[in-house]
């Protein structure tokens, strides 16, 4: 699976090197493979500078490898390149019947060249390397923040899978949270507006408003309006830095010991229920604005519940689902796949989900994925599994294939 291969590349990196970091200073081609271009284009521009002799030099065009090199390469590689080129320069001109001052200016311009070609060098996998570390903290700090799945209470147990892209300024900012209150099971999953660490931040101040509504609100509603005014309030503060605000689309649940869920859709996409093997959406007539911005509405959020059968499960998600796309440009055909799997556990459908995404979207995603399927607990005397034990999805030991288009 890609969050195994990039887990496994990870820990290739060497001891004390942010995840990433390795990567950053790697070279994007082997050093048999450059030796072996190298010589092609040499023995390619001397053999054309033999023909056209002195009215029209070539081999001075073989200043440009350096700066090439340091586009592709490492540092050691593009010294080399650097010296190879500065020989064969060397060479070349020792034979030659040019004016003295003409010759010391083509070596002193071709030194030159390949001294700034590694300066460049340098300074690209320096800036890798720090957007490397940037990126790397920002998602280990999500990952701090988000508590670890499958989530087991009273009422849901609830797996999923977390998925973050890692790309410089893509950086998500997709939650989720399950919390056991007086009031029953409370769960929101949100996607943040944008990207970046401002994005991650306005992630934060919704999750823990929630955190603590959820336990002291009677009513789902309220829950919502105190993460909207949490969300209203980290606004206020980043347009006093100069930041961008943000808003939140989100979906509220609320699961009793019924067979009732009660649900407030801020802005989000609409769930799924898994039951009776078919994967359908569940239709809601109300849904408000994204949290953040709910003073242009000037409408109060509203409660509407609808039923989970015993048996059933019910998938919500983010918008890196829906919206992957293939190399062409065609969006992830979520429910028609997604029905191939309804009848299979829960720890499945998500196992088999993340893999039929990175083999759609070829490794490529340009938004975090962040999915839970919430289901009722089994009505037996067997003890239920810890919160937090596992990581959901990620340890199934078996898993349905990927739908092939």
């Amino acid at each position: 699976m890609g969050l195994r291969r990039r887990s496994a590349a990870r820990s290739a990196s060497p001891p004390g090197a942010a995840p990433g970091e390795a990567s950053a200073g790697a070279s994007r081609i082997g050093n048999w493979a450059l030796a072996l271009w190298l010589l092609l284009l040499t023995v390619a521009v001397v053999l054309l500078d033999s023909l056209t002799g002195n009215d029209l030099p070539l081999i001075p065009l073989l200043v440009v490898l350096p700066a090439l090199a340091s586009v592709f390469c490492t540092v050691r590689q593009t010294t080399a390149v650097a010296v190879w080129v500065m020989l064969i320069v060397v060479g070349s001109r020792i034979v030659s019947t040019e004016a003295f001052w003409d010759v010391v200016f083509l070596l002193g311009f071709t030194a030159l060249a390949s001294a700034l070609g590694v300066v460049a060098c340098a300074a690209r996998i320096r800036h890798a390397t720090e957007v490397a570390r940037l990126r790397t903290a920002a998602v280990a700090l999500q990952r701090q923040i988000l508590r670890p799945l499958p989530i087991v209470t009273r009422q849901i147990c609830a797996h999923g899978l977390y998925a973050p892209i890692e790309e410089d300024r893509f950086v998500g900012g997709d939650i989720y949270e399950v919390v056991q209150s007086p009031h029953g099971t409370r769960v929101i999953i949100g996607d943040v507006q944008g990207k970046g660490l401002q994005a991650i931040g306005a992630g934060f101040a919704a999750l823990g408003a929630f955190r603590e509504a959820a336990v002291r609100e009677h009513e789902l509603t309220a829950v919502a309006d105190a993460v909207e005014d949490a969300v209203v309030r980290h606004n206020a503060f980043s347009a006093e830095t100069g930041e961008t605000e943000r808003f939140v689309t989100a979906l509220v649940l609320g699961f009793d010991d019924g067979d009732r869920v009660q649900v407030v859709n801020c802005g989000h996409l609409p769930p799924r229920m898994l039951h009776d093997g078919r994967a359908t959406p569940v239709t809601l007539h109300e849904t408000s604005v994204p949290l953040g911005i709910g003073g242009l509405s000037g409408e109060a959020r509203v409660a509407e519940t609808f039923a989970l059968p015993d048996g059933a499960a019910l998938m919500v998600y983010t918008d890196g689902v829906t919206e992957a796309r293939d190399a062409n440009g065609a969006f992830y055909p979520f429910d028609e796949r997604l029905g191939t799997w309804s009848a299979c556990e829960p720890p499945q459908v998500l196992e088999a989900l993340l893999a039929d995404l990175e083999e759609f979207s070829g490794g490529v995603r340009r938004d975090d994925v962040a999915v839970l399927v919430l289901s009722r607990p089994p009505k037996d005397d067997s003890p239920a599994p810890p919160p937090g034990a596992g990581a959901g999805a990620m340890e199934s030991p078996t898993r349905p294939g990927p739908h092939r288009s």
